[in-house]
């Protein structure tokens, strides 16, 4: 039997059905404080997104540059694509993830793959010693 989901007490449904004054008093005090001091246009932009999505008004994909966003449970059950700095990383958002951030989910670097010497080869890599 799966462990149901809970954040600091409260089930999902308990979150979702909470006015945002008493969710935000539940956060971490970083996010608690952004939320608190006031969105900036680009956040407005993307609930007002989300909300017409849930409606059904907005059927394209989900894409933003606001990856400091802080996820809500507006936000769960929806994938929204995260710009990381090349392309758009779609994101499927859970209740897990309520109190993060959109970036912490759309990685912006990749593991670092060498090639063989000599295959576009650097100054240092030229060297290739003989069998």
């Amino acid at each position: 039997m799966p462990k149901e989901f809970t954040y600091r007490g409260f089930t999902f449904d308990e979150l979702s059905k909470l006015p945002m004054d008493e969710f935000i008093n539940l956060l971490k005090s970083r996010e608690r404080r952004i939320l608190k001091r006031g969105l900036l246009k680009k956040h407005k932009a993307l609930i007002e997104k989300i909300r017409n999505a849930k409606k059904g008004i907005y059927n394209k994909p989900i894409r933003t540059h606001a990856r400091d966003m802080v996820i809500l449970p507006d936000m769960v059950n929806l994938t929204i694509n995260v710009y990381n700095g090349k392309e758009f990383v779609p994101v499927e958002i859970k209740p897990e993830m309520i109190g993060h951030r959109l970036g912490e989910f759309a990685i912006t670097t990749k593991k670092v793959i060498h090639g063989e010497p000599g295959l576009r080869a650097t100054r240092g890599s030229m060297y290739v010693p003989l069998k």
